[in-house]
C-alpha cells in the first residue's frame, strides 16, 4: 500500500501569490485574535456590537455549525449567532485550549479550540435552559484582511450542548463522551514559535498521514475482519503515536490508541462512507505552527450514507458533505493527539434527521 503524493487543497488562482507570513506578525495575529473573541464572547448586550465592529470586516462570510449555516455581514453575524448565544448564556465567557496561526495560499489565519462557557438561563436552538453551567465547545478558523477578520468557520458541538443539557436524541456514541482536554504537552497557547522549518514539518506530516487514508481497504473486501485488520496495518499506523488520543465530536466520541480509533470511528466510517472523495471540493486552509498542524474543509468530504455503521442510522444511498476540521500535536516524532470537530447535526439533516426536533419528544 503506497501513499500518493497529491495536491489537497485546490488553487481557486494558478497564479496566486503564496502568502509569506513572518512568524513575529503570526505571533502578532494570534494575540490579536484571540483578545478580539474574548471581547466578544465576554461582551455586555450595549458593548457586543461594537466589539463584532472591531474585529469584523462589515461583509464579513460566516461559514457556521448547522442551523446557523452560511451567513453574510456584520448585522447578520451580530443577529443570529451572538445576539441568541448572549441571550441564553448571559455570563458567558471564553476559555481557549488551543491557538495557532498560518498562512495557507494566499490567506492568514488564526486559529483556535476553545470553550464557551456559561450559564445555560433561556433556550437556544429550541433547547429548554437548565439554569446549570454548559460548556460550549467551538472550533474556529479566522481569515484576517487588513486586521479584520474577513471570513470566519465556526463549529460548535451542539450534539454535545444537547447532551449536557441532559437530552440525547441521536444513537449511543462508540467512543467515550467528554469534555476535551488540552495538548498533553501543556503549550497550547502559547503564542511565540519562531522554529519555521519545525511548522513545515509538522503540516507535512499531517498531510503525508491524510494522504494516507486515500488508501480504501473497505473498497475491497466486504468481510469487517479483513477491513479491521487492514486498517491495524494500514500506512497511517506510521504516523500515530503509540498513546494517541484521537477527539472526535459527540456522537463519536474519544479514542485512545490505533486500536481505540480503528474501532470507535475509523472502521464504522469507513463501512458506511465507502464511496467517498476526500478533498474534491479542497482544503480552505492548512497550516503549521511550530508542534502543532490544523487543516480543514468546507466541505472536506463529499460521500454516499451507505450503511448503518457509523452512527447507527439506516442508509439512505444520499449524497451528504462534511464540514470537518482537524488539529494535530505533532510530539516525539508522531501525532500525539487528534482534535476533529465535525457537524454532526449538519451530516444528520441531510439524511432526514432534525435532533432539534427529536428532542421535543422526549
Amino acid at each position: 500500500m503506497k501513499i500518493k503524493n497529491f495536491n489537497t487543497g485546490i488553487r481557486s488562482d494558478s497564479n496566486l501569490q503564496s502568502a509569506n507570513l513572518d512568524p513575529e506578525d503570526n505571533t502578532k495575529n494570534k494575540k490579536y485574535v484571540r483578545k478580539l473573541l474574548k471581547d466578544i464572547a465576554e461582551s455586555s448586550f450595549d458593548s457586543l456590537k461594537q466589539n463584532l465592529d472591531k474585529a469584523y470586516h462589515n461583509e464579513a462570510e460566516l461559514n457556521g455549525f448547522h442551523p446557523i449555516n452560511e451567513i453574510t455581514g456584520l448585522d447578520s453575524i451580530y443577529t443570529l449567532l451572538w445576539i441568541p448565544l448572549k441571550t441564553s448564556f448571559p455570563d458567558l465567557e471564553r476559555r481557549d485550549n488551543l491557538i495557532i496561526g498560518g498562512s495557507f495560499q494566499d490567506k492568514v489565519f488564526v486559529s483556535c479550540i476553545s470553550h464557551l462557557t456559561g450559564t445555560f438561563s433561556n433556550p437556544w436552538l429550541n433547547v429548554p435552559a437548565t439554569h446549570k453551567t454548559v460548556h460550549l465547545r467551538v472550533c474556529e478558523a479566522h481569515q484576517l484582511k487588513d486586521n479584520k477578520i474577513f471570513k470566519s468557520y465556526i463549529l460548535i458541538d451542539t450534539v454535545d450542548f444537547i447532551r449536557q443539557a441532559g437530552y440525547w436524541p441521536i444513537k449511543p456514541s462508540l467512543g467515550i463522551e467528554e469534555m476535551w482536554p488540552g495538548p498533553i504537552t501543556g503549550d497550547g497557547t502559547r503564542h511565540v514559535n519562531h522554529d519555521v522549518n519545525l511548522s513545515t514539518a509538522s503540516l507535512e506530516q499531517a498531510l503525508k498521514m491524510q494522504r494516507s487514508l486515500n488508501i480504501k481497504p473497505e473498497q475491497e473486501s466486504n468481510s469487517k475482519e479483513t477491513i479491521r485488520e487492514k486498517l491495524l496495518n494500514h500506512p497511517q499506523k506510521d504516523f500515530w503515536h503509540p498513546k494517541m488520543m484521537w477527539y472526535g465530536p459527540c456522537g463519536i466520541g474519544t479514542a485512545r490508541g490505533l486500536t481505540g480509533f480503528v474501532d470507535h470511528h475509523q472502521l464504522p466510517f469507513r463501512l458506511t462512507f465507502k464511496e467517498r472523495d476526500y478533498w474534491k471540493i479542497g482544503h480552505y486552509i492548512e497550516i503549521g505552527d511550530g508542534n502543532y498542524s490544523m487543516t480543514g474543509g468546507w466541505h472536506s468530504i463529499q460521500c454516499i450514507y451507505g450503511s448503518k455503521d457509523w452512527l447507527g442510522y439506516e442508509p439512505t444511498n444520499k449524497k451528504i458533505t462534511m464540514r470537518v476540521m482537524d488539529f494535530y500535536l505533532h510530539h516525539e516524532g508522531l501525532i500525539r493527539e487528534n482534535w476533529v470537530p465535525i457537524d454532526i447535526a449538519h451530516i444528520l439533516n441531510q439524511i432526514d434527521i432534525d435532533i432539534f426536533k427529536l428532542i421535543h419528544k422526549k
